[in-house]
């Protein structure tokens, strides 16, 4: 948790981070897209920036159980909410909060993350035999973890497979209970201090580096942001203004994502880029697809355009294997040769 007295600043005033934060709008506005890893040297704002994303998180509704349920999903509820929702076969209690962030404490035990079992319990009472762990706790909100290549392969093998399906399960001998674990992972790294293995870094769906920032007055820029942002004054409320424009932007996007259709060419598109690229599998088609749609979706459009998906294409492709792992990651620049050439093709 974050201290009271620690200033933090505003999303929108942070500079040289143009896809990181790309990247964590789009899967706010679609968690379905997957996970989002922000790579770069120490110093470059990556944590920074997921502290600042808490100012332009959206309203999400939950329910007062262990879990904190969505009201409306059966499918992603606990055993209490569902028989509930079976029986009143509508939306169920609720209250509105807000979004959070909760961050994975360094040197995390297995037990405290993913929960465990009172085994002598576990016949009389059932799910109330769980002590949850960070798993449970984070349903529906962002699990953040710094220094994600620094875990243990075992525990990001368990996160990443409880990210993906939704579900947490625990199993103590040969006993087994579930719950509702839905959310955003966001993980950064330094890659001086080490790698993510290929297949940990491919089910990571967005990719985007925070670099160094080369230009003179940029770097300006942040000395005095960072110096005059920390008074209460007129710049730090303009910042919060375009802070709370672009959760408003968020909230419309997740509002107005299901009326984003992909048209034929953007299928084709998509599928001809990923093809020509040489990329492993159909992850990246798919992630493709989906974060091209949340772009048209923040830009209050319902069409998604070759921009959208050249913008997406960075965040998707830069950190895929290819060819069965036997060549490295494409370029930007590559990307950028392939889209546009399917793009002039296709437009003829």
């Amino acid at each position: 948790m974050n201290s009271t007295n620690e200033f933090i600043l505003p999303f929108s005033a942070l500079i040289g981070l143009s896809d990181p934060k790309l990247a964590l709008i789009l899967t706010i506005i679609d968690p379905k897209i997957g996970g989002v890893l922000i790579s770069g040297p120490k110093g470059t704002g990556k944590s920074t920036l997921v502290r600042a994303l808490n100012s332009v998180l959206p309203q999400i509704r939950v329910r007062k159980c262990s879990f904190q349920c969505s009201p409306e999903n059966p499918n992603m509820m606990c055993e209490d909410c569902r028989e509930e929702y079976m029986t009143k076969n509508s939306i169920l209690d609720h209250s509105w909060r807000q979004m959070k962030i909760v961050t994975l404490p360094l040197g995390a035990t297995e037990d405290r993350v993913i929960g465990s079992l009172d085994i002598e319990k576990i016949i009389e009472s059932g799910i109330e035999a769980l002590s949850p762990g960070i798993l449970a706790y984070v349903n529906q909100d962002i699990l953040y973890i710094d220094e994600i290549n620094l875990l243990p392969d075992h525990l990001v093998d368990t996160i990443l497979d409880c990210a993906a399906s939704g579900w947490n399960i625990i199993e103590r001998e040969n006993i087994s209970i579930q719950h509702p674990s839905n959310f955003i992972l966001v993980g950064t790294m330094n890659p001086e201090e080490g790698d993510l293995r290929p297949q940990l870094l491919d089910r990571l769906s967005l990719y985007a580096e925070a670099g160094n920032v080369q230009d003179i007055q940029e770097r300006i820029r942040v000395i005095e942001l960072n110096l005059v942002l920390e008074k209460a004054n007129g710049q730090l409320q303009k910042y919060r203004e375009m802070d709370d424009e672009i959760q408003e932007r968020i909230d419309n996007a997740r509002k107005l994502l299901p009326s984003v259709q992909l048209s034929e060419n953007n299928k084709k598109y998509i599928s001809t880029i990923c093809m020509n690229l040489k990329v492993d599998g159909f992850r990246s088609d798919i992630v493709l697809a989906r974060s091209s749609r949340a772009k048209a979706a923040f830009e209050g459009r319902i069409a998604v355009t070759n921009e959208d998906i050249l913008n997406c294409a960075y965040l998707t492709l830069l950190h895929r294997t290819r060819e069965g792992g036997m060549r490295e990651p494409p370029s930007r620049l590559e990307i950028n040769k392939i889209c546009s050439k399917v793009f002039d093709k296709k437009d003829k």
